[in-house]
């Protein structure tokens, strides 16, 4: 059973707009940027509401410690810059002040993953999720188009506690309703696609891929269920094992690393549940990742839709 996906506005563009909307009706909302706005679209804020925006240059702990400071007062900061310099930049203040205090802050973390090719290795961040889900009171999530990256971004502002919302770059396809659910809600687990031949499991911008890859599986007879994650932590565990029941493989998809990703978790869910199964993991392998377009990353670390029906057909001994 399939979707329709169509273009749609970028996750940075979504956070950006949806943002400003928050900043009229809540004035508690602040922003503070690491001398990005324009790359992470927090210069739409800024535009809007220059009185509750606070550029703190190229100093990303910092920035952590005086939002922190102004989460005490009641405000609701938002944190603006790459990913890669909050999961690995800041993460000392992001652990000390951040989450072991629950504080009231919420991470936007844009250009994660590797689709953000001519940055080079320093700016590649695929290593994040494992650094945030491992943080107790840390609420991991990962949309999957602009649509969802609005409603999280409204979830999280509503919600008490420590957020860190991954995003991606650039424009990309939106996710259909899908088969269980249209919702866009935090916490379940969303059924895009269903069939009986495996379950691939994927989170994030790379969800779209995976469905695309699915598709062209199907064309050669194999017919899979798509499960979309986009809330790391707390993550669906019993929407897993459901989803999971009644087929053969699981193969996970993540522009992330083999390492704490959404692979590893899911293995975790499924090997303690009442029928063990199979787990593939595709996902980028212990190595630093090249310069170059997109496109190009994406076929070198089988990432893009092509290689990944590649490798699922080799795993299910499928010919293509």
């Amino acid at each position: 059973m399939t979707g329709t996906a169509t273009r749609t506005a970028s996750m940075r563009e979504a956070w950006g707009a949806t943002l400003v909307a928050l900043g009229e009706e809540d004035p508690r909302t602040v922003v503070l940027d690491g001398d990005l706005a324009s790359s992470t679209k927090a210069d739409a804020f800024a535009a809007a509401h220059p009185d509750r925006f606070l550029q703190m240059g190229i100093a990303e702990q910092n920035l952590v410690g005086v939002a922190v400071g102004l989460a005490t007062t009641g405000l609701v900061p938002w944190l603006s810059s790459f990913g890669v310099f909050f999961s690995h930049r800041a993460v000392d203040p992001i652990r000390m002040l951040v989450a072991q205090t629950d504080a009231n802050v919420k991470i936007a973390a844009g250009y994660t993953g590797v689709c953000f090719g001519m940055a080079g290795k320093s700016h590649h961040d695929h290593a994040d999720l494992a650094v945030m889900r491992a943080m107790p009171r840390m609420t991991v999530l990962a949309p999957g188009d602009a649509v969802e990256c609005e409603a999280f971004t409204r979830w999280a502002h509503d919600h008490d506690g420590p957020v860190y919302l991954r995003l991606a770059r650039d424009p990309g396809p939106s996710l259909p309703v899908g088969v269980t659910s249209g919702d866009t809600a935090v916490g379940p687990l969303r059924a895009l696609r269903d069939g009986p031949d495996g379950v691939l499991v994927s989170t994030g911008a790379q969800t779209a891929r995976t469905l695309e890859a699915a598709e062209l599986l199907a064309a050669d007879g194999l017919d899979l269920r798509v499960l979309h994650a986009p809330t790391i932590k707390p993550f669906d565990e019993r929407g897993l094992v459901e989803g999971c029941a009644d087929q053969p493989f699981v193969v996970t998809v993540e522009e992330h690393s083999t390492y704490g990703g959404l692979g590893g978790m899911v293995a975790e869910v499924t090997s303690a549940g009442p029928r063990p199964l199979p787990v593939h993991r595709i996902a980028l392998e212990d190595t630093w990742v090249e310069t170059g377009s997109n496109d190009y990353l994406l076929e070198r670390y089988g990432l893009s839709a092509r290689a990944v029906a590649a490798r699922v057909a080799r795993l299910a001994g499928v010919s293509r």
